[in-house]
């Protein structure tokens, strides 16, 4: 199956209502403790298109939010997600690290925990989720599609991962759930599309997510833009901080942006 009977007949793009969409990286990581279930709900206060978030797994395999593989950047103790049960991981305190301004620690012992999965599929049922699968092995492909089509959200996920292995796994076990491009298709993608955009081909997959830029280098062009738009694709932005960097990819047309400060987005769209 091409992606030009695909991307936007999905379910999920479909339900698309505002262009660009705001898409809160981490539930808005920059703005409150990232993945965790009081970001979710304080980004979809202030009115978020969609929420993105990280999955990996514990020691005793449950499925489990957080963006690196330790422990360290968001939490009071360090060490590998992967050493930790779900018990133990959910005894830390996932608001330890946060700090707007390098001095102060708000959310220190507020009771802020590592969410799993299912935890947030059914805090917010039928909210559309942006979830990248970040661990490889031991693979959670398959424990993720079932918990998808569990809470019966396939139709309101969209998949993401840099590794090629990992989706090509998951569009295996679910192909009924839409997915973003791997690293390698992206890398395919960029350079057809800026230095051969007439005769780029379309990935596999249902959307690009492209990173917006790399020091001061542009990645996201309106060239790559128009490549996707041309294959039928729709195409977000990642992961879009600063102001100057907000307006410059609103101008070129993107679809989404996803960014640690929706809120400030959220502003500058009128929304």
């Amino acid at each position: 199956m091409t992606t030009t009977t695909r991307a936007w007949d999905r379910p999920f793009f479909k339900a698309a209502e505002n262009k660009p969409e705001v898409i809160a990286h981490r539930g808005g990581a920059r703005q409150w403790p990232g993945e965790t279930i009081f970001a979710f709900e304080q980004a979809l206060a202030i009115g978020v298109d969609v929420i993105e978030m990280d999955v990996r797994s514990t020691a005793d395999d449950k499925l489990v939010l957080i963006h690196n593989d330790t422990v360290d950047e968001t939490t009071n103790v360090t060490g590998p997600v992967r050493k930790f049960s779900l018990e133990d991981l959910q005894n830390l305190d996932a608001g330890y690290r946060w700090t707007a301004d390098g001095k102060t620690f708000p959310f220190r012992g507020q009771g802020i925990k590592v969410p799993t999965l299912e935890e947030v599929l059914e805090r917010f049922p039928g909210q559309r989720m942006n979830i990248e699968i970040k661990q490889k092995e031991p693979s959670i492909v398959e424990a993720c599609a079932e918990m998808l089509r569990k809470h019966k959200m396939r139709d309101k996920v969209l998949v993401a991962s840099m590794s090629d292995g990992v989706l090509e796994h998951f569009r295996r076990v679910a192909p009924e759930v839409a997915t973003s491009a791997g690293g390698t298709e992206l890398i395919k993608f960029i350079l057809g599309s800026r230095l051969m955009p007439s005769s780029v081909k379309a990935p596999d997959t249902d959307s690009i997510q492209v990173k917006s830029k790399f020091s001061f280098l542009p990645i996201m062009t309106a060239r790559v833009v128009r490549a996707a738009h041309r294959l039928g694709m729709p195409i977000h932005a990642w992961t879009v901080n600063d102001l100057a960097d907000m307006r410059r990819v609103i101008s070129l047309g993107v679809d989404g942006i996803i960014t640690d400060f929706p809120g400030p987005l959220l502003e500058l769209l009128g929304r």
